[in-house]
């Protein structure tokens, strides 16, 4: 019995045209490829400026894309694989190389030129009949490329994902070298950033890279740019363009997990975002020793907290920056720190300890916060001297004399008198 052949659905009443059509398209692809690629030489001008290797795959696309027609107008039904046929070939590059909406115009141009020479080709009688059939295959093109383009897209979030946690490690194990900062640039990273780096907890564990989203759309919309990579539990952010590291913590405070966030001190570069990295992480172990640490805190304000956690860093920036100048000027203003922490913070009492005027006293406490930044008037600064000057005897391996009575110098006699006149 002679086996029937299969109708090509309701799509095609008579086989025997479409297959001369059919036949017909395949003879001529070369002329409708050549003629599109001439229309879109002419009509973009991007298209002419792109290097000459990446015109050559368009066309190798074209001509695909119009061979696949040949074999799809003769059974659309069974013949569905357009995306694997038109742009298996093309290079992963060319995704990068030419966006979307470029891929839209040029389809767009192509069959406006495939569409003025149908009639040439498969002549004007089955013209109409394949016009139609062009419509319908450029649908189906349209969702091709956006798949291809998803796929991309896809391909590369979790490249630059991959890449991203690569670089916020680097800057933590201290190897941001060149290659790391190639690697940021590669991500948009500016070459010469003003950065800091802010550490908090995971938001929410279960859904972690939609918690990194929320950082880096805070951070996007604060106008920096955001690194995040997850330690554990932890949650460290490399933020960009950074005037004011506290500002720029308070723009993603909100999306960070419960608990402390810590600031770090602000770097220059990638190259030397390790301190940053080190000093917030260290604050964010030792948090937890003061109870009423703001959110989000300078990591400089938890020094004493990370001293007595173990921090050697934070040790050595105690006795550099705040013990040591105290020592200066025969140690007139160790002394009087020493003498009015050890009455319970009492001017009078420090004054007679040392006998010597309060106003001496207050003076000497004054000059102590422009030496040091810290005030022992305030009861949380006078905390910190008073573990600066405990690791700084310790570090001398000094057991503390009772305080001698000083006697106040000329200087601080005049500026006892200009208290007094301004009122102070």
């Amino acid at each position: 019995m002679p086996r029937r052949r299969r109708d090509a659905t309701a799509s095609h009443p008579v086989s025997g045209p479409v297959d001369e059509a059919a036949r017909r398209l395949e003879r001529g692809s070369s002329v409708l490829a050549g003629r599109a690629l001439t229309r879109l030489n002419e009509r973009l001008p991007w298209y002419r400026s792109m290097p000459a290797e990446l015109r050559a795959w368009v066309g190798h696309i074209l001509q695909s894309a119009v061979s696949s027609f040949a074999a799809w107008y003769r059974d659309p039904v069974h013949h569905k694989a357009v995306s694997a046929e038109v742009f298996g070939a093309a290079p992963p590059e060319l995704t990068r190389a030419i966006s979307l909406e470029q891929v839209v115009q040029l389809t767009r141009v192509a069959l406006e030129s495939v569409e003025e020479s149908l009639e040439e080709v498969v002549g004007p009688d089955a013209a109409p009949a394949v016009r139609e059939a062009v419509l319908r295959y450029s649908r189906e093109v349209a969702f091709a490329a956006a798949t291809v383009y998803a796929r991309a897209a896809e391909d590369r979030g979790a490249w630059d994902a991959r890449l991203e946690a690569l670089v916020v490690d680097s800057v933590l194990r201290n190897e941001a070298d060149e290659t790391v900062r190639s690697q940021a640039a590669a991500l948009g990273w500016p070459s010469n950033p003003r950065l800091t780096v802010v550490v908090g907890t995971v938001p929410r564990p279960a859904d972690t890279e939609q918690a990194l989203d929320d950082v880096r759309d805070a951070a996007r919309a604060a106008r920096h740019l955001a690194l995040v990579g997850v330690l554990g539990d932890r949650l460290v952010v490399l933020m960009d363009g950074v005037d004011d590291p506290m500002a720029a913590a308070r723009s993603i405070e909100g999306v960070l997990g419960p608990g402390p966030v810590v600031v770090g001190p602000r770097a220059d570069d990638l190259g030397t975002a390790a301190t940053s990295a080190r000093a917030a992480l260290s604050g964010l172990r030792a948090a937890s020793g003061w109870v009423d640490a703001p959110r989000p805190v300078a990591a400089d304000d938890l020094l004493p907290e990370r001293a007595l956690a173990g921090d050697e860093h934070a040790r050595r920036d105690l006795v550099t920056d705040v013990y040591a100048p105290l020592t200066a000027d025969r140690g007139v203003l160790l002394q009087t720190v020493e003498a009015y922490l050890a009455v319970g913070g009492s001017v009078e009492g420090a004054s007679r300890r040392l006998l010597v005027h309060p106003n001496t006293v207050r003076y000497r406490l004054r000059r102590v916060h422009d030496l040091t930044g810290w005030s022992p008037l305030h009861p949380r600064e006078a905390f910190v001297l008073h573990v600066a000057l405990t690791l700084g005897r310790l570090a001398d391996g000094a057991v503390a004399d009772p305080p001698a009575p000083v006697v106040g110098t000329l200087q601080e006699t005049q500026g006892q008198l200009r208290a007094l006149r301004t009122g102070g």
